[in-house]
């Protein structure tokens, strides 16, 4: 199945569809995996109903890898690689570890190369979330026509070491351009967090380090995957 077939599939179950985002360290936060393995992990989102997966594998700042992709990959789940992808062979790589989408990040990018990449996702089978955290960037995604759009509420520039919150979201999901999928990613914590970007439009949210450092991830996950009304 498709990453954005598997949101979707989500959203008409009634819940909004929520990305556990794995990664092994926060230049913010610190370790995250605390000696866990991520298929463990993995496993354990899987069972509590995750439909997808999201994984880091930038290694400087993130401690990531391909090969912490392909375990995620392993559990059958639609996996969204996450990195600062910044060319074609970067999305090739990313569809031969098995990924189902691609994050694209647009203050990393200039347009032309986010065109080619784009059309490069598409080449490979791969979905991109193209994600986006000022107006600016926002206006130039809508010229292009996604269908995921990631709504950072952290600045990734900063390393999302600033404190953002689903206030970013609030303001920029109306600015979308129909019909693209708006995820909210970043600085969700629990529920109430969850609901408020809901409210402001996002149609699924990506959430890493609350997941991470729940004491029960399981059942972290179940409070997070709110009702559509």
């Amino acid at each position: 199945m498709r990453f954005t077939s598997a949101l979707e599939k989500r959203r008409q179950a009634g819940l909004l569809p929520v990305i556990p985002d794995l990664k092994r360290r926060s230049p913010k936060e610190g370790d995250l995996f605390a000696g866990r393995e991520l298929h463990k992990l993995a496993e354990a989102l899987q069972n509590a109903g995750a439909p997808v997966l999201s994984v880091v594998t930038e290694s400087q700042h993130f401690g990531g890898s391909l090969e912490l992709l392909k375990q995620a990959v392993a559990t059958g789940l639609p996996v969204l690689r996450k990195d600062f992808i910044q060319t074609a062979r970067d999305i090739e790589e990313t569809a031969q570890a098995g990924a189902a989408a691609a994050l694209l990040i647009v203050s990393m990018l200039d347009e032309k190369t986010l065109v080619s990449l784009l059309d490069k996702c598409k080449a490979c089978g791969l979905d991109a979330l193209v994600e986006v955290h000022t107006a600016a960037e926002l206006g130039i995604v809508n010229l292009l026509g996604p269908k995921l759009v990631g709504i950072n509420n952290r600045d990734i520039l900063r390393l999302e070491k600033d404190n953002g919150t689903v206030e970013n979201t609030s303001m920029l999901a109306a600015l979308v351009k129909q019909p693209a999928l708006v995820v909210s990613e970043s600085a969700i914590r629990d529920q109430e967090d969850a609901r408020l970007a809901l409210q402001a439009g996002a149609d699924a949210i990506l959430v890493g380090t609350a997941l991470l450092q729940a004491t029960d991830l399981g059942a972290k996950y179940s409070q997070l995957q709110v009702s559509i009304p």
